[in-house]
């Protein structure tokens, strides 16, 4: 994980649309498709990071 990457905890609002993955570097590759304005939800069982972390922004046309 990049040092500038932005760490989003569980319960708190999501500020962009798209995938966010669980921060634990070893973990396999649990993801969460999220939308602007809800919460994150509970990080899975299995995965042992901290966060969500942003994979890839929904594309707006």
């Amino acid at each position: 994980m990049a040092n500038d990457t932005v760490v989003f905890h569980p319960g708190q609002i999501v500020p962009a649309s798209g995938i966010y993955r669980c921060d634990d570097a070893g973990s396999h590759a649990y993801e969460s498709t999220d939308v602007k304005g809800h919460r994150f939800p509970p990080l899975p069982h299995g995965c042992g990071g901290t966060g969500w972390v942003l994979e890839k922004a929904a594309a707006h046309h």
